[in-house]
């Protein structure tokens, strides 16, 4: 993912397009695309400066993560539940989630589904 450019060139590109230049020719001097000089005098104008807001990471997961006790309590109550289980009685309480978001709700809190059936010891040696 490529990174933002520098807080520097963005507030001398913003300063040169104030002091009266057009987009184009601004971004021509600088090398940005006029559109870039468009987009940071507009956040120049909203947040007060040229910052680049913060990229990537989670934005939908706080959805799910309001419900974790009552997923926990379900788990709790009913050890062997699928995911496809887990989502109806889910549904059931009026929350509507998909399969990869309990799946990464799972892998977040370091729940894992695998069922096993019990193996009888190992005359050998421990078994795991």
């Amino acid at each position: 993912m490529p990174s933002a450019l520098s807080e520097d060139l963005r507030a001398r590109v913003v300063a040169a397009a104030l002091e009266g230049g057009k987009h184009r020719d601004v971004g021509e001097r600088f090398g940005v695309s006029a559109a870039s000089v468009s987009r940071w005098r507009a956040l120049e104008r909203e947040q007060g400066d040229v910052r680049a807001r913060p990229a990537g990471g989670d934005r939908r997961s706080g959805r799910i993560e309001v419900h974790r006790e009552a997923i926990l309590a379900l788990l709790e109550a009913t050890p062997d539940l699928t995911i496809e289980e887990l989502r109806q009685a889910l549904a059931a309480t009026g929350v509507t989630v998909g399969y990869g978001t309990i799946r990464r709700f799972f892998a977040r809190h370091g729940i894992t589904r695998k069922k096993r059936r019990p193996t009888p010891a190992s005359r050998t040696g421990p078994t795991s």
